[in-house]
């Protein structure tokens, strides 16, 4: 699994929606790891003019290049989820399709929020029949949003990867899910 802040521009490939654009909108530029920039995530990008964009536009690396949120590839998505709105943004992992939440640092319970929370929870319900999970990154801490409950997994670091079993209960399955570490 890719480190849930660090982007691979050869495997996130999306076209904006139409009538979609960033605008004002920078927060990818702070919740995510670039080392091509020496960016680290919960940290604005030194390249970002907050409110206008990037500063080195024309020259920016692939990793920024390639990327485009949910918000701007989903035209289903309202505009509460436009990430400078929400304080969080949305993205698809491109080999195991899980959900990942990057939350703005600077509003770590904005996932929390309403109308926000009750969508991650209702993505997790709809998620669990394809086996894919709504992950919520807070700089390197992941926390797996389920239907009746969520898990702080802690910090994820590059190799380790996520575990999800199904349980029968008496009050039907139950799905627990844990870190394995790179090492294991």
């Amino acid at each position: 699994m890719l480190s849930p802040t660090t982007l691979d521009p050869a495997s996130v490939v999306a076209m904006p929606a139409p009538g979609r654009a960033c605008g004002s909108c920078t927060l990818c530029c702070k919740v995510y790891d670039v080392p091509a920039v020496e960016s680290t995530a919960g940290q604005w990008c030194r390249h970002t003019k907050q409110g206008r964009g990037c500063a080195i536009h024309e020259t920016r690396p692939d990793h920024c290049r390639a990327f485009h949120c949910l918000w701007m590839t989903e035209a289903w998505l309202g505009p509460e989820w436009k990430p400078d709105r929400a304080k969080m943004v949305l993205s698809l992992d491109p080999v195991s399709r899980h959900m990942n939440v990057q939350v703005d640092p600077g509003q770590p319970n904005a996932w929390r929020r309403e109308p926000y929370y009750a969508q991650l929870k209702r993505w997790a319900v709809s998620s669990l029949p394809q086996k894919r999970h709504v992950l919520v990154h807070l700089n390197k801490i992941t926390t797996v949003v389920l239907p009746d409950r969520d898990v702080n997994l802690g910090v994820f670091e590059p190799g380790d990867r996520l575990v999800a079993r199904e349980r029968m209960t008496a009050t039907g399955p139950v799905v627990e899910v844990e870190k394995i570490p790179a090492a294991a």
